[in-house]
């Protein structure tokens, strides 16, 4: 078979029982991008909140003397809502502008990783986010037009952008760890997706307070760049079998296509599909809700300036590390699936409770209430890689991050329309929204984990009886 061929000279395999360490953590790949997305997020959204409200003559946010954030000036309310729709629109063709192209390229690159290994499926997005980055200093330096943004997103989702990089991460993960400590091992990985994400913002607020906006950026562009070095230069491959593969070839999407509808056991089909809803749903809701936080803080009543903006974000990557030490300690008296059921409430909970939040004491237990909503996704990414094959964990994955894609065009969609469209009744309304949404996917995974126990009793009964029957 294929995946059987010999590996190359160049990349021996590893002698079992042993490892490389450091070479074998791909940790900090992860956390140097994720400081890169950290930093470019919440600050790409204040600068066209900026550039946008000078455009239209609405300025002086942070200023509180002035007719801006909740002055009751009826002119600068108007003002304020057009830019707060301005702003969500153009994240809305941001976003939708990624999805299309990185739709196509992760699918490509995820089960082509499978073949010639992972660590080219890691440079190739890790170098793109660098390109992004660069483009976005670009529009600062010379105040080009916000759609160059665009541009840059596009640039950035032609090599599979932070999608991919995730992907194959997680494949990566699954490649090097048992099935045992799997769902451990991938919310260490989710974990350190958090505390990137925690320093990033803090950071990336206070800097932008202090300095603007260039300077955060430029040590954007250094994490992707260190990134992109570290997997060319450091990270050992951790697909034993390789073989030479070509990478334009419909071959890679006929493989994420037979993954569902080929599986190697039969149930595996309704669980995988089951449990990819009930991802896309958590993730979108999760994704929606992220877009909305630096928006939903700008505006009146809240009126947050750059700083505590900084600290909401840091306080929402906070539940990933929540989350891990929560994980852990459940699982010592619970499934995984209870668990995440108890994430999932979690999620609700604070969704609900950030939906009425109009103080910035209200915002932050909000926040606070989220702090085992990140308990979900590693148990379902976990259960997803036990049902394929070791030599199809990146066309899993692959399949993942386009879940994972639609996640973020439908949230775009969703969340960033339903925005404007309820700020004259209820600012809060689209959290709401994603807190009656999460009750499907607690659902979902109550009745597979339900349907599972019935299926494993009913097993152990019939090993049971086999015996005196014979």
């Amino acid at each position: 078979m294929a995946a059987m061929a010999a590996p190359p000279p160049a990349e021996p395999p590893v002698p079992p029982g042993r490892r490389r360490p450091s070479l074998l953590a791909v940790e900090p790949l992860l956390f140097l991008t994720t400081v890169s997305l950290g930093l470019q997020g919440p600050l790409a959204t204040q600068y066209l909140w900026d550039r946008l409200g000078a455009e239209h003559g609405y300025s002086d946010r942070n200023s509180t003397d002035s007719a801006g954030c909740g002055s009751g000036n009826a002119t600068a309310d108007l003002l304020r809502q057009e830019v707060e729709a301005l702003v969500s629109h153009w994240n809305l063709y941001i976003n939708l502008g990624g999805f299309f192209v990185s739709l196509f390229s992760v699918t490509l690159f995820g089960p082509w990783s499978d073949r010639v290994g992972r660590r080219p499926a890691l440079i190739l997005p890790a170098a793109g986010m660098a390109l992004q980055t660069a483009v976005y200093l670009l529009v600062m330096y010379l105040e080009l037009h916000v759609a160059f943004f665009l541009l840059g997103r596009i640039l950035s989702s032609l090599t599979g952008d932070y999608s991919l990089i995730l992907a194959s991460c997680f494949s990566y993960v699954a490649d090097t760890s048992e099935r045992r400590a799997r769902t451990f091992r991938v919310a260490i990985l989710e974990a350190c997706l958090g505390t990137a994400g925690m320093v990033a913002s803090i950071g990336g607020g206070q800097w932008r307070k202090a300095q603007g906006y260039i300077n955060p950026f430029w040590l954007a562009f250094a994490a992707s760049l260190a990134a992109t070095l570290y997997a060319a230069f450091f990270l050992r491959e951790s697909v034993k079998q390789k073989k030479a593969a070509k990478l334009f070839t419909l071959s890679h999407y006929k493989a994420v296509y037979r993954l569902y509808a080929t599986p190697e056991h039969p149930s595996s089909r309704w669980k995988l599909a089951l449990y990819s809803l009930a991802f896309f749903l958590i993730v979108t809701v999760h994704f929606g809700a992220k877009d909305l936080y630096v928006l939903y803080e700008l505006g009146f009543p809240l009126c947050w300036a750059s700083d505590l903006i900084g600290y909401g974000s840091a306080a929402s990557y906070l539940a990933y590390l929540s989350s891990l030490v929560g994980l852990r300690l459940l699982q010592l008296c619970l499934e995984d699936t209870w668990v995440a059921e108890i994430g999932l409430i979690s999620n609700i909970a604070g969704l609900v409770v950030i939906s009425l939040a109009t103080t910035t004491p209200l915002m932050f237990t909000g926040y606070g209430i989220l702090f085992l909503s990140m308990a979900a996704t590693p148990v379902i990414r976990s259960k997803l890689s036990k049902l394929v094959s070791e030599t199809e964990q990146g066309a899993l994955f692959a399949s993942v991050a386009c879940v994972q894609g639609l996640c973020s065009l439908v949230a775009t969609g969703v969340f960033n329309s339903l925005y404007p469209a309820t700020l004259h009744f209820m600012r809060g309304f689209p959290f709401l929204f994603g807190a009656i949404i999460l009750l499907i996917p607690a659902a979902i995974l109550g009745w597979i984990q339900i349907w599972d126990s019935k299926h494993d009793y009913n097993h152990f009964q019939d090993a049971s009886l086999s015996p005196t029957k014979g």
